[in-house]
């Protein structure tokens, strides 16, 4: 955990969200500003910075991390949906703790802009 992450403040209880599901390993929840009508963010609770700084030992993770996804997906009525991680600054990234964005609930164009 890192100590002025605010994801892993999240992960760790200290800021609340509207968690759709959590283990041990991993949490889904809504985006604070939702750009679809289905539209929640799937971390980690380890502490990784980015996709850049994923570790073959976080390879299994990773994997959990996208089944994590299309679970939570399915139990809020999307099937059809995008899977989104941003590296970086200049990509849009804005929160130095890798996570996944699902969106769904409408149709998605590409690119998306």
């Amino acid at each position: 955990m890192s100590s002025n992450c605010l994801f892993c403040k999240i992960a760790a209880g200290d800021i609340p969200a509207e968690k759709l599901y959590e283990d041990d390993d991993m949490l889904a929840f809504r985006d604070i500003a939702p750009q679809a009508p289905v539209h929640f963010l799937v971390i980690p609770k380890k502490h990784i910075q980015d996709p850049a700084a994923i570790s073959a030992e976080d390879e299994a993770l990773m994997g959990k991390m996208m089944r994590v996804g299309s679970q939570v997906a399915g139990e809020n009525g999307i099937t059809d949906f995008r899977l989104v991680f941003n590296n970086g600054a200049d990509a849009g990234q804005t929160v130095f703790h890798i996570h996944m964005h699902v969106l769904g609930g409408r149709s998605l164009s590409w690119p998306p802009g």
